[in-house]
């Protein structure tokens, strides 16, 4: 997995998200293994107590489990991964919105620009 990693905003909610977009896009399966703790570290270039930070959130929240003796696994729960990436869509939409409202477009503009693009691909 390729880690983008920025100072703009704490790195470990930077990490929650990369491993959830990992997780909706099909790079992480439902039921995976996940690597340990400092396996992820080392590939994303982080301090194993941060990735800890993320993954423990990311248990608290559900989408990842940890099997006391094995590891961490990807949930099975397709349905939560599904509401997910609906989540995740409707985040990238708002702001890809609000960024047009800042250039001036009103809601039908955009949608206009947007239909004319999709037409004439």
């Amino acid at each position: 997995m390729k880690w983008d990693i920025n100072s703009d905003r704490p790195v470990y909610i930077q990490l929650i998200e990369q491993i959830q977009a990992g997780i909706i896009s099909g790079y992480f399966k439902t039921g995976d293994k996940l690597p340990s703790v400092r396996d992820l570290a080392a590939e994303a270039a982080v301090n194993p107590n941060t990735m800890q930070k993320a993954l423990a959130e990311l248990e608290r929240t559900g989408l990842i489990y940890t099997n006391r003796t094995s590891g961490r696994y990807i949930t099975s729960d397709e349905t939560m991964i599904k509401e997910l990436k609906g989540q995740s869509a409707k985040n990238q939409i708002l702001e890809f919105l609000e960024k047009m409202k800042l250039l001036g477009f009103e809601a039908e503009e955009v949608l206009t620009l947007i239909t004319e693009t999709v037409n004439n691909k």
